[in-house]
């Protein structure tokens, strides 16, 4: 089995002929593909705008001169900031473009309930219709079961409020929500977590450096089951974490890691278009030259495989939860680590606390842990020999108590973390060059 320097040596020079960084002096980079979205027959950018990180006007009018046609919110982004700024970037705009925003609707919540969302949403976008309206992060089935939403949305489509429904999740129950959601017709649109690293595909074409664990095995059986009814399927999450400063060494002008991620969802059967944040406006430059006919090349595998070997330690991936049983004290290990991402991955503070905030206690019992249940809990996919844990789980979820809870001790969370990685890669003898090492030692979490 290939080693990690001899993978991350491998196309850096001679194999591939890489050097310098992703700085494209090409032309202004368009969207250069428009893609059915399933019955919808809404035809909207292959790469679209996602906002959960930016309440930025500017973005979006820089993302519609770039010919993304798509702009996906939600109410509880920025705390509605997120959709003022669409609203107000698209006024008079709003027959070129098509918005879609989400609420979380509730096992309990009523319609009336649902519908003062709806137009709160409908009032800070400025407009009095979203073409697509999603019930957001679902990974509960009694949120789809809740008669309500089903009532609620008819009416809300009578009245020419939304034109169609959909639903949102990436967590570890998201197959059988969307199995009822598809079953039920409750659905014209999903939304869903899914990226290179989920796919067994990518794993059988990098077989001699990979062990893989399929963590949500029927994930490309629910999907294929929405293209055979016709729902359109939106992928996001599909950055693994969107590191993407980590891969500047190993990219060139035209062909980064971003883009090759795009092509490997783009180029899956099972979806429709990429969802993606948007935060800078180089960033959407870089993004939408990714649009186009999905053809992945030796060169984006390459990329692909860099980042998974550099990103294995860190990672927790969508829709597995294999840690939830592991605690005594209940606490949400996969959601605690999703909020672990906003803030050290995507450096998305706002996001992180406010997610953080939500899950109630979160990660508060880590503080005074003495059985650590869950060490060992992880059986992440990645670089992974003899079915050794990667993922420091323990550490990782401390941390998120004392950096995204009372925010006290950071700096030493952040340096416990970042010398209990190093010491797990030690005893895993795991090859790591200079640059991964820097990476790990001041990334784990941020102090």
């Amino acid at each position: 089995m290939m080693d990690r320097r001899d993978f991350l040596r491998m196309g850096a020079g001679a194999a591939l002929g890489l050097t310098g960084t992703a700085q494209s002096t090409e032309p202004t980079p368009r969207i250069r593909r428009l893609v059915r979205l399933g019955r919808t027959e809404l035809h909207i950018s292959d790469i679209s705008f996602g906002s959960s990180s930016s309440s930025d006007p500017r973005l979006v009018h820089h993302a519609l001169e770039r010919g993304i046609n798509y702009f996906d919110t939600a109410e509880s982004y920025r705390w509605g900031n997120s959709e003022e700024a669409i609203g107000e970037a698209l006024r008079g705009r709003r027959d070129q473009v098509m918005i879609a925003s989400k609420s979380k609707a509730g096992a309990r919540d009523t319609r009336a309930e649902m519908m003062r969302a709806l137009e709160g949403s409908l009032r800070r976008l400025r407009t009095d219709y979203v073409d697509v309206y999603f019930n957001h992060a679902v990974n509960d089935v009694r949120r789809m079961r809740n008669q309500e939403w089903w009532e609620f949305t008819e009416l809300a489509r009578r009245q020419g409020k939304i034109r169609f429904r959909g639903m949102s999740g990436h967590g570890s129950r998201l197959v059988e929500c969307l199995d009822y959601a598809i079953d039920q017709d409750l659905v014209d649109v999903i939304l869903v977590a899914y990226n290179f690293a989920q796919d067994p595909d990518f794993y059988d074409r990098l077989r001699h450096s990979f062990h893989f664990v399929d963590l949500q095995p029927g994930l490309p059986r629910v999907l294929e089951k929405a293209k055979d009814k016709d729902v359109g399927v939106l992928a996001m999450k599909t950055l693994m974490g969107a590191r993407l400063n980590d891969m500047r060494p190993y990219e060139r002008p035209g062909a980064t890691f971003a883009q090759a991620a795009f092509r490997w969802a783009l180029a899956s059967p099972h979806v429709d278009g990429v969802l993606i944040s948007m935060t800078g406006k180089a960033e959407i430059d870089e993004y939408v030259g990714g649009s186009g006919e999905p053809q992945v090349s030796r060169e984006d595998l390459y990329l692909l495989g860099v980042y998974a070997q550099l990103q294995a330690a860190k990672y927790c991936q969508h829709g597995c939860g294999v840690c939830e049983s592991s605690c005594p004290e209940d606490v949400p290990i996969a959601e605690v680590l999703r909020t672990r991402m906003y803030e050290v991955d995507y450096r998305d503070h706002v996001l992180a606390r406010a997610d953080y905030a939500n899950l109630g206690a979160g990660a508060a019992a880590c503080l005074s842990c003495r059985h650590q249940a869950c060490l060992g809990a992880c059986t992440q996919i990645g670089v992974i020999r003899s079915g050794q844990q990667v993922v420091p789980v323990i550490h990782f979820v401390h941390a998120g108590a004392q950096h995204l809870g009372d925010g006290h001790g950071l700096r030493a969370a952040g340096l416990a973390n970042a010398t209990a990685m190093l010491a797990i890669l030690g005893r895993l003898k795991l090859g790591v060059d200079a640059h991964q090492i820097q990476i790990l030692a001041t990334d784990l979490w941020l102090p």
